[in-house]
């Protein structure tokens, strides 16, 4: 049916732990995702959603809405997650690493990995340590070490101590290197992983569409989902979105930190990121869907944050952009979040589903008279519309 008024949806909660946590055990670094889109592949089909996959890994579904033409909305999330790629075979039998996305050395410390050679059959694990690993041997210079990926190496659990050795094992340069989540749901509803971002958003997502799916409800507008396999190197929603696409919500991780809005237990709506304002009519929009149906939602600024949607505008992406999240405190290092929090964000994704565009009519095309766009009902504009001479002057 067609839901004449958005109404909060039955959430299938144990799917969404679930497939949360099948997410965060297939490792997924930016250019190795070919796994894990598969299994997201899967999931949309295994509720009636059909997918394809563009020439670079990216995949594509929708939930068709009652009309055939006129603007479409999409929302966006994505599977990569930051790790790591061999860069050179150390004469010790270490590995150096280079970074895949932007996370500091000091996260990787301790983390175990694995490391992914040319022979799919053979599984290669280790561990990031520090130069200076050993108390015992370095003492007090232990706590001198700086902090940087020239500062670290794999440690791998084979028993080698050359490069040659390392070569024997089919590793080179080039391999990636995965770190490894180490997942735990505490009884009290933390979520406590690696790569949470955005793994626990595609989790809030597919259960989103699925609750839809489950009530036979046809969303407001055709709802496109793209989820992308480069957002973690900058690329991400470059290329794949529908071009009737007049709305675009993308779905990550919220920041969690001093001087910062956002909860674990809540929905987040960014206000703006490291790139600029998120669109004004868009953010207003989703935020009013909140407080009309009590989704537990704060807004919040990041300083040092890019998302899916800045590379859909940069592509030239002609749609208006928001970004909803879920909070996670130590983004990019010992993450955590809470299954309220992913709750609310999941039910806030329903609802914003069944609501119609906001402006339907206008949106409908990709240009129109300036005199017709409807801002005044939103932000303060000249009720007659345009005028000669500055907007204020007489």
């Amino acid at each position: 049916m067609t839901a004449r008024e958005p109404q909060p949806l039955k959430l299938d909660l144990d799917y969404l732990r679930q497939v949360l946590v099948e997410l965060l055990e297939i490792p997924s670094p930016s250019g190795r995702t070919d796994h894990i889109q598969q299994y997201v592949g899967e999931r949309l089909s295994a509720i009636g959603i059909s997918s394809t996959l563009t020439r670079r890994g990216a995949l594509s579904a929708c939930l068709p809405g009652p009309r055939s033409t006129g603007a479409d909305r999409a929302v966006v999330v994505h599977t990569d997650t930051i790790g790591g790629m061999v860069k050179r075979l150390k004469e010790n039998g270490r590995l150096e690493v280079n970074p895949i996305g932007t996370h500091s050395a000091r996260f990787a410390e301790g983390a175990h990995v694995r490391i992914f050679t040319d022979d799919l059959e053979r599984i290669v694990t280790g561990q990031v340590l520090p130069l200076k690993a050993s108390g015992h041997r370095y003492n007090e210079a232990v706590d001198l070490q700086g902090v940087g990926w020239e500062l670290v190496e794999v440690r791998v659990d084979e028993p080698v101590h050359d490069e040659a050795g390392l070569r024997a094992l089919g590793i080179d340069a080039g391999d990636f290197v995965a770190f490894l989540p180490d997942p735990t749901i505490t009884p009290n509803g933390y979520v406590k992983s690696r790569h949470l971002d955005d793994k626990a958003g595609v989790a809030a997502v597919l259960t989103a569409f699925k609750a839809m799916v489950d009530a036979g409800i046809t969303p407001a507008v055709t709802a496109h989902l793209l989820v992308t396999v480069t957002e973690e190197i900058g690329h991400g929603a470059s290329h794949g979105l529908d071009p009737d696409v007049a709305e675009i919500v993308s779905v990550d991780a919220a920041v969690v930190a001093p001087g910062q809005q956002s909860r674990e237990t809540a929905a987040t709506l960014a206000m703006g990121d490291g790139v600029g304002p998120f669109d004004y009519h868009l953010t207003r929009n989703l935020a009013s869907i909140a407080k009309e149906h009590g989704v537990d939602l704060v807004r919040d600024v990041f300083d040092y944050y890019r998302s899916d949607v800045a590379a859909a505008v940069e592509a030239g992406a002609h749609a208006r952009v928001a970004l909803l999240g879920f909070g996670v405190d130590a983004t990019h290092g010992h993450e955590r979040t809470h299954l309220d929090g992913l709750h609310q964000l999941t039910q806030l994704l329903c609802l914003y589903l069944q609501s119609p565009l906001v402006f339907p009519e206008w949106d409908a095309e990709p240009e129109g008279d300036l005199a017709d766009f409807p801002s005044l009902a939103v932000q303060p504009a000249n009720e007659d519309g345009p005028r000669e001479g500055p907007i204020g002057l007489d």
